[in-house]
C-alpha cells in the first residue's frame, strides 16, 4: 500500500508537468483550431532559458534565490519565440487550407531544435540544471524528491490564477468569445488578432513553467527534450478534451498516473513480464490515448459535437 501512495504521488506529479504544456496546445487550439507541433520546442527553449540566467548569475549563487529569475527568463524566451512565430509564421497563413499551418508547424520545431543543436554552446550534449538544495522530503510513507517541491507548488498556482484569468478579466472574456465564434467576435469589437497573440503568449508561460520544473526534476536540460514531452502534453490534451483548459490538466494527471502506473506494476501481471518498467511507459500512454478516443472521441470533459441537418 506504502509503494502504491509513492506511485500514484509520482503519478499526479509527473501529470501536472504534462498538464501544464497541455495547457498550451489546448488554448491556441480552442482559439485558432491549430495543433501547435511546435509547442514542444518553446517548452524546449524555455528551459534553456532559465539555464542561460542561471549561467549569467555570479558563481556561488543559492539556487532558491537565482530560481524567480531563472523563471522570468524561461517565460521571456519561450513567449517571445511563441509570439514571433504566431506573428510571422501562422498570421499570414490563417485564411489559407487547414493543412498549412500544420505543416508550417512541424517544420518551426524541426527548425527550433536544430538552431538550439547548433548555436548553444554544449548543446549537443544534455546540459547540466541547478538542483534545489536539501531533501527529499517526508510526507507520511510519501516521499517527495527536491526537484519535485517547485512542480508542487507552481502547478496549483499556475492553473489558479489561469481560471481567473480566463473566468474574471476582461481579456478571459473575449478568449471565451472568440473561442466560440471569432467573426462574431469581431463584429462585437473585440481584437481577435490580440486575443490569439494572449493566447499563444500564456500557453508559452505554462510551457517555461513546466520547463523548469522539467530541469529541476531530472537535473538537466537538452535540445531533444521538448519532442517526446510535447507528444505527451498533446495526448493529454487530447484525453482531457481539446480546447478545454481544464480538461487540459485533467487529462495530464491521468496520462501521468497512467505511465507510472504501467511502469510500475504491468510487468508483475502474468504473460505481460515483457511488457512493464519505464522503457514500456511511453507505449502503455499512447495506448491509454487509443482507448479514449475509441470510447470517448471528444475526451474526457470535452462536448460532443452534434451533426445538424
Amino acid at each position: 500500500m506504502n509503494e502504491l501512495q509513492q506511485q500514484l504521488v509520482n503519478g499526479l506529479l509527473l501529470g501536472s508537468m504534462y498538464g501544464l504544456v497541455a495547457i498550451g496546445y489546448t488554448m491556441v487550439y480552442g482559439i485558432v483550431q491549430l495543433i501547435n507541433f511546435a509547442h514542444g520546442e518553446i517548452f524546449m527553449t524555455g528551459g534553456f532559458g532559465a539555464l542561460t540566467v542561471w549561467l549569467i548569475l555570479p558563481s556561488g549563487t543559492s539556487v532558491l534565490l537565482a530560481l524567480p529569475l531563472m523563471l522570468i527568463g524561461a517565460i521571456v524566451v519561450a513567449t517571445t519565440i511563441a509570439i514571433g512565430a504566431e506573428r510571422f509564421a501562422y498570421r499570414p497563413l490563417r485564411g489559407g487550407p487547414r493543412l498549412a499551418p500544420l505543416i508550417t508547424a512541424i517544420g518551426l520545431s524541426l527548425a527550433l531544435q536544430q538552431a538550439v543543436w547548433a548555436w548553444y554552446p554544449g548543446a549537443k550534449s544534455a546540459r547540466t540544471f541547478p538542483e534545489i538544495p536539501g531533501g527529499p522530503f517526508e510526507l507520511g510513507p510519501v516521499t517527495i524528491q527536491t526537484g519535485d517541491v517547485f512542480l508542487l507548488i507552481a502547478a496549483p498556482i499556475s492553473m489558479a490564477i489561469l481560471g481567473y484569468f480566463v473566468m474574471k478579466t476582461r481579456t478571459g472574456r473575449g478568449m471565451q468569445a472568440t473561442a466560440q465564434d471569432p467573426d462574431t467576435a469581431k463584429l462585437m469589437g473585440i481584437n481577435t488578432d490580440r486575443i490569439i497573440v494572449v493566447a499563444f503568449a500564456l500557453g508559452a508561460t505554462f510551457a517555461a513553467i513546466g520547463a523548469v520544473a522539467y530541469g529541476l526534476k531530472y537535473g538537466e536540460v537538452q535540445f531533444r527534450m521538448g519532442f517526446l514531452l510535447g507528444l505527451k502534453a498533446f495526448t493529454a490534451a487530447v484525453l482531457g478534451g481539446i480546447g478545454n483548459i481544464y480538461g487540459a490538466m485533467i487529462g495530464g494527471l491521468t496520462l501521468g498516473v497512467a505511465e507510472t502506473m504501467a511502469a510500475a506494476y504491468v510487468s508483475e501481471i502474468p504473460g505481460l513480464e515483457q511488457l512493464g518498467g519505464q522503457s514500456w511507459a511511453n507505449a502503455w500512454a499512447f495506448v491509454l490515448l487509443i482507448l479514449v478516443l475509441l470510447f470517448r472521441p471528444q475526451g474526457i470533459m470535452g462536448e460532443r459535437v452534434t451533426d445538424r441537418a
